[in-house]
């Protein structure tokens, strides 16, 4: 699924891993930020914890632990990561994910 020109233009987010394996286009106001996430290397996030998040796979699939719980969304299908419950997550190469955070400044805008 190609991203439209308007939102390939959006900013990218400041991520501890390089565009090379992950790729973002972001919106981010004083209620949340909203990040849809390009993966184009296999992705592992060890266990953490944050405020709410919820997401919806794009293209691809996300194998997403919450609170003990391991499933595979695909995509159409929709998560919800409750406030403060710990969660980890695995993503193959080729993944889009779409997510909203309860957080504004989770991650600060690359300008």
């Amino acid at each position: 699924m190609d991203l439209p020109d308007f939102i390939q233009t959006l900013d990218a987010i400041d991520l501890p891993i390089g565009e090379e394996t992950v790729s973002t286009n972001a919106i981010q106001s004083d209620k949340g930020l909203m990040v849809i996430f390009t993966i184009h290397q296999d992705v592992s996030l060890p266990p953490h914890s944050h405020k709410g998040q919820w997401g919806t796979v794009l293209e691809g699939s996300l194998e997403l632990t919450i609170g003990g719980e391991t499933r595979t969304y695909r995509p159409g299908d929709s998560y919800n990561i409750p406030s403060g419950v710990e969660h980890s997550a695995r993503l193959p190469a080729g993944t889009k994910v779409l997510d909203l955070f309860e957080e504004p400044y989770r991650y600060q805008l690359k300008r």
